[in-house]
């Protein structure tokens, strides 16, 4: 039998083919930016500028995760089909968490909050659901781990945000018309 697959950093990747390891790559890329842009947001100091600028780059390099996964998800359906589920609702959430801010919703600062926070988890879920075997300690995990331990650290981490961020305790503003 011919292994049609690459190992890159050891990691398994299943297939030989140059345009599938292109696309793999930028996804790779785009899932860094993501890990880290999505942090830097997270732990600097919220409003314009610095936090809207990551979250910006966050958000859209979020969504060319997405488009750039649903490629090889839909050729190894079998095998893949539940990376395009998480990755779905991982931009769904952040869609969620964006548009509540830009358009100012009724509880606006608890949905940005959790739908970004949600959008991370997700990502993070999916970077070790495929991953995790492969990973030093992580591949030491039982396989359910890498479904669970995101949203372990992760909805602790949104509750303390929700429960700090001091406009979420503001009174609310009647509207103005």
């Amino acid at each position: 039998m011919i292994d049609t697959s690459t190992i890159v950093l050891g990691i398994k990747i299943p297939s030989t083919s140059p345009a599938f390891l292109t696309i793999i790559g930028i996804h790779v890329a785009l899932g860094l930016s993501c890990a880290v842009t999505g942090l830097i947001a997270m732990l600097i100091n919220k409003g314009q500028g610095r936090h809207s600028t990551f979250g910006k780059i966050y958000y859209w390099s979020l969504l060319a995760v997405f488009v750039s996964a649903t490629f090889p998800a839909v050729t190894r359906w079998n095998e893949d089909y539940h990376l395009l589920v998480l990755g779905t609702f991982s931009f769904a959430a952040a869609h969620l968490g964006r548009t509540a801010l830009r358009r100012r919703w009724r509880n606006w600062v608890k949905l940005h909050i959790t739908g970004m926070g949600t959008s991370y988890i997700l990502l993070l879920t999916a970077f070790y659901v495929d991953n995790g075997k492969s990973l030093p300690l992580w591949k030491e995990l039982p396989p359910t781990a890498y479904w669970l331990l995101p949203g372990a650290v992760g909805i602790p981490l949104i509750v303390r945000a929700l429960l700090r961020h001091p406009l979420v305790h503001m009174p609310r503003q009647p509207a103005s018309y």
